[in-house]
C-alpha cells in the first residue's frame, strides 16, 4: 500500500492506494487539518497511518538483502535508462551503496529513516578524503536517487509499505555562480593557446557555446555544407575510465542546428585536411572514425583530458581560472550583452526550458534593468 496527501475543500485528505483483483482502489481519510500551515503535519499523520497499516497488514516476510536488492533495481533500470544514466547510477552503486549496505548486512524489510539518515550524514562528513571533507549536496542526491528508486521498486512489488527514503533530510543545496569571460578574456585566451591541439576545440565551443559532449561529438555528417549548417545531434560523454559514444543529445531542445561562420568552416576544413594526412602517415594504425576533433592517430579526445588540459593551459598563461563548461556560460553572457532576448539565448543554447535560461543568465540582462532604473528616477525627481 501507498499513500499521498491531496487537498479538498482547502483541507489535507490522507489518500491510500491498494491493488485488489488487480484493480486499483483509493481510501481517503480526512485529517482535519486546514491547509494554510499544516503541511508538516499532514505529513507526519500519512507517516503515522501507513506505519499502522503496516503493523496491521504486514507484507510477506522477506530475508533478501537491501544491497542485493539494489543490484537487483540496477539490472531492471539498465532496461529503462540512458547507457550514461545507468552508468552513472552503477558508479554510485558500486563506490558507494552496495560496500556499505553489503557490510551492515540490513535487510530490505529493516531498512528505516534512521538506517538511511545515518548513510547519508556519514557520506556528507566522509565521502571522499580531501580537502573540503563529504560529498557535495548535489552528489548526495543522486546517492538518494539510487535508494529512493529501489524502495520505490520494493513497494510496486509488495514487498514494503513505506518508503523511507522519503524522510530523510539531505544538506541544502549550494548555489553556484557561474564565471564569465569577457569578450576582451575570451580573445586574450584564444591568443594564449594558439599552436595547442585544443585550440580549435575551444574556438567551437566558445563560437556555439556548446557542452563538452557536444563538441566532442562533432561528426562529419554534423557539417551541411551545402546549406552552410552545423547540427548537433552526437555526444561523447565520460563516466570514470568509460568513454561512452551516443547519437543522441541531452534532449530534444539540444538537437539543433546553427550557420557555419567563416571561421568555423576554415577549422572544419583544416581538421578534414588534417584527417587525410594523419591516414596516409600512421597507415594501418590509423584509428578510423567520423569524429573532428581527435589525435593525429585518429583517437578521439577523452572528455576529461579535455577538461584537465583545459585548466593547465590557464594556469600556464596567468588567466582567470574558469571551468571548460564556462566556455559556454560566457557565449551566452555575451549575446546577452549584444542584446538578444532570453528567449534567443535558450534556442542557442539548447535549454528545454527557459526558465533555466533565466536562472543563469536572467542577472546579466544590465541594459533592461539600467533602462528601468533610469525611468524610475525620472518618475521619483
Amino acid at each position: 500500500m501507498t499513500g499521498s496527501l491531496q487537498i479538498k475543500n482547502e483541507k489535507y485528505y490522507v489518500v491510500l492506494n491498494s491493488h485488489e483483483n488487480g484493480k486499483r482502489k483509493q481510501k481517503w481519510i480526512s485529517t482535519g487539518l486546514p491547509v494554510k500551515n499544516n503541511k508538516r503535519k499532514a505529513e507526519q499523520m500519512l507517516r503515522d497511518i501507513l506505519l499502522e497499516h503496516e503493523k496491521k497488514n504486514p507484507c510477506a516476510q522477506s530475508d533478501i538483502l537491501f544491497s542485493d536488492y539494489v543490484r537487483m533495481w540496477l539490472k531492471q533500470s539498465k532496461k529503462t535508462v540512458g547507457t550514461v544514466t545507468y552508468m552513472g547510477y552503477k558508479s554510485i552503486a558500486n563506490l558507494h551503496v552496495l560496500p556499505y549496505f553489503d557490510k551492515n548486512k540490513l535487510l530490505l524489510q529493516d531498512v528505516t529513516v534512521s538506517d538511511l539518515q545515518f548513510y547519508f550524514d556519514e557520506k556528507t562528513e566522509n565521502g571522499r578524503i580531501d580537502e573540503n571533507g563529504g560529498l557535495s549536496p548535489r552528489s548526495i542526491r543522486m546517492h538518494k536517487n539510487v535508494i529512493n528508486q529501489t524502495l520505490k521498486l520494493a513497494i510496486k512489488n509488495g514487498l514494503i509499505q513505506i518508503n523511507p527514503c522519503e524522510s530523510v533530510k539531505l544538506p541544502k543545496n549550494e548555489h553556484y555562480e557561474a564565471t564569465f569571460y569577457t569578450a576582451q578574456q575570451m580573445q586574450t585566451l584564444f591568443k594564449a593557446v594558439e599552436g595547442d591541439v585544443l585550440h580549435d576545440l575551444i574556438k567551437i565551443t566558445a563560437i556555439y557555446g556548446l557542452r563538452r559532449s557536444e563538441v566532442l561529438g562533432i561528426k562529419k555528417d554534423s557539417i551541411d555544407w551545402d546549406n552552410g549548417l552545423l547540427t548537433i545531434k552526437y555526444t561523447v560523454k565520460q563516466v570514470g575510465k568509460e568513454i561512452i559514444e551516443e547519437d543522441k543529445t541531452k534532449n530534444a531542445s539540444s538537437l539543433r542546428s546553427f550557420p557555419l561562420t567563416d571561421e568555423a568552416k576554415e577549422i572544419f576544413e583544416t581538421a578534414l585536411e588534417n584527417e587525410k594526412i594523419n591516414k596516409k602517415l600512421f597507415g594501418k594504425k590509423y584509428m578510423f572514425n567520423d569524429y573532428l576533433f581527435k589525435w593525429d592517430n585518429g583517437e578521439i579526445f577523452q572528455p576529461n583530458y579535455v577538461t584537465k588540459r583545459f585548466s593547465k593551459l590557464l594556469e600556464k598563461n596567468g588567466l582567470p581560472h574558469i571551468r571548460f563548461h564556462e566556455i559556454r556560460h560566457s557565449c551566452a553572457s555575451l549575446l546577452m550583452n549584444e542584446g538578444f532576448t532570453l528567449k534567443d539565448i535558450q534556442e542557442w543554447m539548447g535549454h528545454a526550458d527557459i526558465t533555466t535560461t533565466a536562472n543563469i543568465y536572467g542577472h546579466l540582462d544590465i541594459s533592461r534593468k539600467v533602462n528601468m532604473a533610469e525611468r524610475l528616477s525620472n518618475a521619483l525627481s
